[in-house]
């Protein structure tokens, strides 16, 4: 890895941080759909610096799910579960911000909090143990 890789990683495992805490203030302002979309690109940050940390990258949502299955899912790197999670976050994320009438609810949202930041935390690790 370059060193520009290096601080770009760190860049976005922070943003990864800062947009669980952005949810978190939506969490409790009642804010349900942008809370969803928050949790989503914070567990994107951190698939994007995984992946960046192997030199991997898309331009694309699906390309960037695509690669993270492929590398890490499928390689038992992460757990299926996590991936899970992950993809399914997107599509509650592509619903709440492009499907009308859509509204999730507080009993919907709230168990995924903790599960995204349990998320973006085992990536974080992850990252970690592949500097040793």
């Amino acid at each position: 890895m370059t060193e520009s890789n290096g601080e770009l990683v760190s860049y976005r495992l922070q943003r990864a941080r800062e947009t669980l805490a952005d949810a978190r203030i939506l969490a409790d302002a009642g804010r349900w759909n942008p809370c969803v979309n928050r949790l989503y690109y914070a567990c994107f940050y951190a698939v994007s610096a995984l992946l960046i940390r192997e030199g991997l990258s898309s331009t694309k949502h699906t390309g960037l799910r695509s690669l993270f299955n492929r590398h890490y899912v499928k390689t038992n790197k992460v757990p299926k579960d996590k991936a899970r999670f992950f993809n399914d976050l997107f599509e509650r994320r592509q619903e709440g911000d492009y499907v009308d009438f859509v509204s999730f609810e507080e009993s919907q949202v709230l168990p995924w909090l903790p599960e995204a930041e349990a998320f973006v935390q085992n990536l974080a690790d992850l990252i970690e143990k592949c500097k040793e």
